[in-house]
């Protein structure tokens, strides 16, 4: 048994301390100074205090973080398990994700163009290899356009569009830039905006058109 512990959890909880400030002070478990402090009755003045202790802001902020912390573990060991669910994706479930992807986020009316329009650097670069490996499009057919509020950094948006897809800056379109009004005094949650690659090829147009087709009828 800790007895030097024991002792000091025995003292500072006679003098009106809370099991968790003791727990905090000694680097000792909350089982065992519940077990050790169990006999020690609390004047009403004392309890009091403790009462007004937990109503402190500095308190509520301290139990919902604790809270928040536990929540945040229990919901990513889920992630990580879902996660290791996919293993490696064969060239089939890839080309399936992509025309799924398209499907959902690109171009459907110009017919002589392919165009995907996103924010999230994942679809780019997740598209991108499929339009590279699946579709066979060569590197210097790739065409880019970004869309950016203009109070952003245009030029560092630019600069990480490219890092992010592969398409060299010389095959980007000019930047497009509009204030809106709706996003002013907000947080800005796309600081490099939205990207679109497009590939001008009609028969790549229409072989995805297909695809989609061909998946549809296939799942329905």
């Amino acid at each position: 048994m800790k007895l030097k512990e024991k002792n000091l959890a025995l003292n500072l909880r006679k003098q009106g301390w809370s099991m968790n400030e003791i727990k905090d002070k000694l680097r000792v478990s909350k089982s065992s100074i519940s077990l050790w402090v169990r006999n020690i009755k609390l004047t009403d003045d004392q309890k009091r205090a403790l009462s007004q202790k937990g109503l402190t802001k500095e308190s509520i902020e301290r139990r919902r973080a604790t809270r928040l912390s536990r929540e945040n573990a229990r919901r990513q060991i889920i992630v990580d398990a879902a996660r290791e669910e996919i293993d490696t994706l064969s060239e089939l479930e890839l080309k399936l994700i992509g025309v799924a992807l398209y499907w959902a986020e690109g171009g459907k009316t110009n017919r002589g163009s392919v165009q995907l329009s996103n924010g999230d650097p994942r679809i780019i670069r997740l598209m991108m290899k499929f339009f590279k490996k699946i579709c066979k499009v060569p590197k210097e057919k790739f065409r880019a356009h970004i869309h950016i509020h203009p109070h952003l950094n245009i030029k560092k948006a630019e600069n990480y569009w490219s890092s992010i897809s592969g398409i060299p800056l010389n095959q980007f379109y000019k930047t497009y830039s509009k204030p809106n009004k709706a996003s002013q005094n907000k947080k800005d949650s796309l600081p490099f905006g939205t990207f679109d690659i497009y590939v001008h090829s009609t028969e790549l147009f229409l072989k995805i058109k297909g695809w989609i087709e061909g998946i549809y009828k296939n799942v329905i």
